[in-house]
């Protein structure tokens, strides 16, 4: 009987090899990142707290500046999409509310140092010109995330969301800082106030139901 051959390995190539490694580094240099934020971590403390010697760094990433950019989108590349789960199972509109609260509570619980880096950059972003692009690309990837929340919850609901995407961005993002703050900070019931928040203001982003029949019933007028 011939034997079938086991399909072999797609071959790696050069550049899917030097791709692994920068990832690699950027999974490494996010640990230090969190820790020390981005006026403290140089290229030399980045190397110094991980596996990687100084010269390895600096041979995959030409300063500090490119490491942090990378690895932040790295970082978000993943963080953007551990809402799609909520998304995806809610079954009613005070089911998707919990998850969602659970999840920003978790992600806080779990990746605190992550968020606080993402915060201090976007402050850096202000003064320096050369991260304002990489903040500007993760900052509409974010509120795409919790605009596909609001699209689904005002689904399960049977109406529309009643305010721009930016808008309902911005009021979920200062709720989450000051919970990540309070966190950081060991205040009592900061995450228990996050739920809560998350509860109280989602049906304020919502049209009601009168809103959505005068709007159409206008919108069909000759």
């Amino acid at each position: 009987m011939t034997q079938v051959a086991a399909p072999k390995s797609p071959r790696r190539t050069p550049a899917d090899k030097h791709d692994e490694r920068r990832k690699a580094l950027a999974e490494s240099a996010l640990r230090t990142l969190g820790e020390l934020g981005y006026a403290r971590a140089s290229l030399r403390e980045i190397a110094n707290n991980s596996e990687f010697s100084h010269g390895v760094v600096h041979y995959y990433f030409n300063d500090k500046l490119e490491l942090i950019v990378y690895c932040v989108r790295y970082y978000k590349q993943t963080c953007v999409h551990r809402y799609d789960g909520v998304v995806a199972e809610a079954t009613s509109p005070d089911d998707l509310v919990l998850r969602f609260g659970d999840k920003l509570v978790e992600t806080i619980v779990e990746e605190a140092p992550m968020h606080r880096l993402w915060y201090d950059l976007r402050s850096q972003s202000m003064f320096e010109e050369s991260l304002r692009e990489a903040v500007t690309q993760i900052d509409q990837s974010l509120e795409d995330m919790i605009a596909r929340v609001v699209n689904r919850y005002a689904a399960l609901a049977s109406t529309e969301p009643a305010i721009a995407a930016p808008v309902a961005y911005g009021m979920f993002d200062g709720v989450f800082q000051q919970a990540l703050l309070g966190y950081l900070n060991g205040r009592d019931g900061a995450l228990d106030d996050l739920r809560n928040q998350v509860v109280g203001l989602m049906p304020m982003l919502l049209a009601q139901r009168s809103d959505i029949t005068t709007s159409h019933m206008a919108g069909e007028l000759p």
